[in-house]
């Protein structure tokens, strides 16, 4: 486990490391930059770099956390990925269900094997699930994440590189949108995001603005119209 820079999560959790790209929006990921620090630096758990490897030792990890806690699982690869095995999800799925005290949210690209595996796991209260959306040409995640039978459901148009003026947000909670950062960053277009957030505000959909990106994101800032938006889907503990 490892604390957080990321701006709607406290921590992050790996019980697999490792992805291969699959769309625009993967272009320059931050993950595989990260893992190949990781493997220069010695650390055991990327010795091989970017491959997809599962972690089982890793599982115990949610069992020693003492306080609530806010955990985005796999920042460092796709819970969803085609080489991660079917049981491992499973396992990785029944550790969530049993901390019903933290919240986890999962993140995927893969929105076809997520609604493959939805109805073999149990979708407790604490566990988020989203997809990536980066522009129009992989909208049909959106619609994918919304047969499954995950409780509260969210989107990241992060990094947005183009884009999305007819979400459909019917069912969604939570929408998280953000411009790439690094020093090839693809331009976020100010009209977009602000779209967004009137789509949001239309549905009564909660928005977050993470960041515009660029060269320099501490530089640039989260600011939207002069405002900070932090919302977060309603989360009570009771429901669990």
């Amino acid at each position: 486990m490892a604390q957080s820079n990321i701006e709607w999560t406290e921590m992050t959790w790996n019980p697999v490391t490792g992805c291969t790209k699959i769309s625009a929006g993967c272009k320059f990921c931050y993950a595989e930059v990260m893992a190949k620090r990781l493997h220069a630096m010695g650390v055991e758990k990327y010795k091989d770099e970017f491959k997809v490897r599962i972690h089982p030792d890793a599982l115990n990890i949610p069992y020693t956390w003492k306080r609530q806690k806010v955990v985005f699982v796999n920042s460092m690869s796709d819970l969803f990925h085609a080489q991660v095995p079917p049981d491992f999800i499973k396992e990785v799925f029944r550790v969530m269900n049993e901390n019903p005290q933290h919240i986890f949210q999962v993140l995927t690209k893969r929105a076809d094997r997520l609604l493959e595996i939805h109805q073999e796991v149990k979708w407790t209260h604490n566990i988020w699930m989203g997809v990536s959306i980066e522009d129009e040409r992989v909208i049909e995640r959106l619609e994918l994440l919304k047969q499954t039978n995950a409780r509260t459901k969210f989107l990241s148009c992060e990094p947005l590189i183009g884009p999305l003026p007819d979400l459909d947000l019917t069912n969604i909670d939570w929408v998280i949108v953000g411009g790439e950062s690094g020093w090839k960053a693809r331009p976020m277009d100010a009209g977009w995001a602000l779209d967004i957030m009137d789509q949001c505000k239309q549905a009564g959909v909660a928005f977050f603005f993470k960041q515009w990106g660029g060269t320099n994101k501490k530089k640039t800032g989260r600011l939207l119209n002069g405002k900070i938006y932090d919302e977060m889907p309603e989360f009570r503990i009771e429901e669990l």
